[in-house]
């Protein structure tokens, strides 16, 4: 029987997460990105469809990769076609460690990684340290949106405070959203404020929230005397080709159930008639069948 070894960078944060209690030094790479935040870049630079650094407590998507799964062996440019959609990075800063002859992290591996697979094809998006002094700053990024105002990221779920240590987020620092997509032909350097981020980001979980309330079953009506049967409503299955072009976008919507196709479909049409931008029309259209598709 083959011994596998153990992967050191895992067990340490396996033991990390047992622990008791916590310090704040100790949280290391895992501290998450807000949400808010996360939407607004999303908004901007989505959809995103994988978040390359993850875990089950903290991914911001349905496919991710853990630790376990080293995204630095992983080929994210395949994926990406079968997800069809960006991914999104928070990527861990601690120093370059290596698990069977591979990297699993270290800020220099992690970028050399991202250009191998810009040149596959997909687009990456990073939320990373605005420290253009550091060796591994990505002077090769297609484009990079320097944040005005500091980012403060949120704790891991599993941390719990040792006496006297905080329980709120951090201080912040300054952040930058580098994007790595040889298809971009926008700007090179750009810069966006903390407050448009969560505005966008608000904004976009408003319509998702707003969505999620009209698939809310209605109340039961009081009995009614009976009355004559009626003839079934007739179902609209004939929609614009703006509408369709997004739906093709999405995934698995063509698996769901009529009834909630058509409701998605609608939502899609109603946005349109609105202008709402394209990237937040199929963004919410995606999380809408996602739902219904876990509830079919």
């Amino acid at each position: 029987m083959t011994v596998h070894q153990i992967n050191p960078y895992c067990a340490a944060l396996d033991a990390l997460r047992a622990q008791p209690t916590h310090k704040l030094k100790e949280i290391g790479d895992q501290w998450r990105s807000p949400d808010a935040v996360w939407w607004g870049i999303n908004a901007m630079f989505g959809p995103f469809v994988l978040d390359l650094f993850a875990d089950a407590s903290n991914a911001k998507c349905e496919a991710f990769y853990s630790a376990e799964d080293n995204a630095l062996t992983q080929d994210w440019s395949a994926r990406l076609a079968e997800l069809r959609g960006a991914a999104y990075a928070n990527p861990p800063y601690s120093r370059a460690s290596q698990h069977d002859g591979h990297y699993i992290t270290g800020m220099r591996h992690i970028m050399a990684h991202t250009l191998a697979m810009r040149e596959l094809g997909g687009r990456y998006v990073f939320l990373i340290k605005a420290a253009t002094g550091e060796v591994w700053w990505p002077e090769d990024a297609d484009h990079v949106s320097f944040i005005r105002g500091r980012i403060s990221f949120d704790l891991p779920e599993w941390y719990r405070p040792a006496p006297g240590q905080p329980s709120g987020s951090s201080a912040g620092f300054g952040a930058a959203i580098a994007v790595f997509d040889k298809t971009w032909r926008g700007e090179r350097f750009g810069y966006v404020s903390r407050d448009d981020l969560d505005a966008r980001g608000a904004a976009f979980l408003r319509q998702i929230e707003r969505a999620a309330l009209r698939l809310q079953p209605a109340a039961p009506a009081a009995p009614a005397a009976p009355a004559a049967p009626a003839a079934p409503a007739a179902e609209n299955d004939v929609w614009p080709n703006e509408v369709k072009l997004i739906a093709e976008q999405i995934e698995r919507i063509y698996e769901l159930p009529p009834v909630h196709y058509r409701k998605v479909m609608q939502h899609i049409n109603t946005m349109l008639l609105e202008r709402q931008p394209s990237n937040s029309i199929l963004i919410a259209a995606q999380a809408l069948t996602e739902t219904f598709g876990e509830h079919a």
